[in-house]
């Protein structure tokens, strides 16, 4: 274990859009149905943005409740780190977007891409600056519009993901009781091409052929995808409570990212949890990506399975391949 980062999370919010799309709803528009998407990955059903709006819209709504939450003034926040892969432009950064909708006139910020992982190394990051003690009050985000990216032609991809946003308030902690403890992190890039939006970047400009071989949504190989992140959501989750000295009986929570609830069960049966352990949403939510995180412990905060002094693993796989877990103690 290293030194531990003297940062803690006062407060946690979460923001959807109203419209759903069901799976009754894509039983219509392409070759699947609601037995197989619950069978395969457990979703339900899922939020989409209406037309017009973005990933920063969702950010400003999370970020505004959890000022509000915490009776935090806009003024007060020092740094805004957006975690996101859909962002509403290449330049500016989201966390510019959001800074000016929500007044916060002192703080700097910038966006982080570690796909599904995101949010995890955006909250390492954020607890950084806090412990170091240069900043005060940071915002941390999660927010996505996978929408934007899917195919709704490819019964694959188009049935996993939905819109959302979750932020948190992170402020110095005083005592070793609570606060983020430790975090472990890495990444795989031989996995890259297994998960992977090819076009629209520097390699592959948006043209009539990228439009045309749909290089701009989410391309996706399943199998390859769920073999590493059933290994490393465990081995990340183990690692992390195995150095710092406890087992899966001091565990209060687990939130893990909600990608597909098979995944979810192979972690929490390495781990030996019982469900009351285990935080799952992803029936109602499908894959936000960078929302599923603090999407996730908002509803732990809201559902009363989190008390002051509880151990809190979070934890996450995405593209890249990408993997991050953070150990917090709760702080309220």
């Amino acid at each position: 274990m290293g030194k531990r980062l003297a940062a803690k999370i006062t407060g946690v919010a979460g923001y959807v859009p109203p419209k759903l799309l069901t799976n009754a709803d894509l039983e219509r528009m392409v070759d699947t149905s609601d037995e197989w998407i619950q069978q395969r990955v457990g979703i339900r059903e899922r939020h989409i943005v209406d037309k017009g709006m973005a990933t920063s819209h969702l950010a400003t709504a999370a970020a505004q409740q959890v000022l509000e939450k915490t009776h935090t003034r806009p003024e007060e926040i020092d740094l805004i780190i957006v975690a996101t892969v859909t962002p509403d432009m290449f330049f500016p950064a989201t966390a510019c977007l959001v800074q000016t909708r929500i007044g916060a006139t002192r703080a700097w910020g910038f966006d982080l891409s570690g796909a599904c992982s995101g949010f995890v190394y955006a909250l390492t990051i954020g607890a950084q600056f806090v412990g170091a003690g240069t900043h005060k009050k940071a915002l941390v985000i999660g927010s996505d519009v996978m929408s934007s990216i899917v195919d709704y032609e490819d019964r694959n991809t188009c049935v996993l993901f939905g819109d959302g946003a979750g932020a948190v308030l992170l402020e110095p902690s005083e005592s070793d009781a609570e606060g983020v403890l430790d975090f472990i992190h890495d990444i795989d890039g031989s996995g890259g091409e297994f998960l992977c939006m090819p076009g629209g970047g520097s390699r592959h400009p948006a043209s009539p052929e990228t439009l045309g071989q749909k290089m701009h949504y989410v391309h996706q190989d399943g199998k390859q995808v769920f073999k590493y992140a059933v290994r490393r959501m465990a081995e990340i989750a183990c690692g992390l409570l195995e150095r710092n000295g406890y087992s899966h009986k001091d565990v209060a929570l687990i939130v893990p990212h909600q990608a597909n609830l098979r995944i979810i069960r192979a972690m929490q049966e390495r781990l030996g949890l019982d469900d009351s352990k285990v935080l799952v949403n992803i029936d109602r939510f499908a894959n936000t990506t960078g929302g599923t995180i603090p999407l996730g412990l908002c509803d732990a905060v809201g559902q009363g399975r989190l008390k002051k002094g509880d151990l809190v693993v979070a934890v996450a796989v995405g593209a890249g391949y990408t993997t991050g877990g953070v150990l917090m103690r709760w702080a309220y």
